[in-house]
């Protein structure tokens, strides 16, 4: 646990002094929501309705977008080959890792979509479902996006590469994250959404550190 929390403080802290990462993220997130109303028009209704699906599908774009930096530069600089000899298992390196990469990048998109959300004319009832939703989907993101950047890691071209290997996985959480809201919205129940999406989580704590670990062994080599 002590060898854990060091990874995570690192990583955080590395975050903090570099901050333009995350405030990258941020923006993106932002600027590509405050895209939709300009490209569907003032309907208040339309916006109404596709609420959800666009802070979702911007949340999907911002993870992909900070996911290069979750190894790349442990990789640059000699550190993952010292995570891969440290007295830890590189599975649980790579569970902080993945941690500190959802604290510094969807967790601050989590913070501010409600205001977003208010822009976008969501109806009041789908806000607790929105903010549910996102914090059980975007570990799901960020597990999943972990092994891609593995995978990709030393790669020319890598960024283009990697959306193209995450994103048809990243598409059952898009939709089971959607549908709860609109769930909700509608006056129906948002469990069966909530339980499939809790599904994909736990198959993902469980296969995505062992995969990503593989990769980055294979990278190391």
């Amino acid at each position: 646990m002590g060898k854990f929390l060091e990874i995570l403080k690192r990583d955080l802290r590395l975050a903090f002094h570099q901050g333009t990462d995350s405030l990258i993220v941020v923006a993106f997130f932002t600027l590509t929501i405050a895209l939709f109303p300009l490209g569907i028009g003032p309907d208040q209704e339309i916006l109404k309705e596709s609420s959800p699906a666009i802070i979702w599908v911007a949340a999907l774009l911002a993870s992909i977008l900070s996911l290069n930096r979750m190894f790349e530069t442990d990789y640059e600089d000699g550190s993952l080959e010292l995570l891969c000899v440290q007295p830890i298992t590189l599975e649980v390196a790579v569970i902080a890792k993945i941690l500190g990469h959802w604290l510094t990048t969807a967790l601050p998109l989590i913070v501010i979509s409600p205001i977003l959300g208010f822009f976008l004319n969501i109806p009041w009832e789908g806000y607790l479902g929105l903010l549910a939703s996102l914090t059980l989907g975007t570990p799901c993101l960020s597990l999943i996006g972990s092994v891609g950047a593995a995978l990709v890691l030393g790669a020319r071209r890598g960024t283009p590469l990697l959306a193209l290997l995450i994103l048809p996985l990243y598409i059952p959480v898009l939709i089971f994250g959607v549908s709860a809201v609109d769930a909700l919205i509608q006056g129906n129940s948002p469990q069966p959404h909530f339980f499939i999406i809790g599904g994909i989580l736990l198959g993902g704590l469980a296969l995505a550190p062992l995969a990503t670990a593989a990769a980055l062994r294979q990278a190391v080599e």
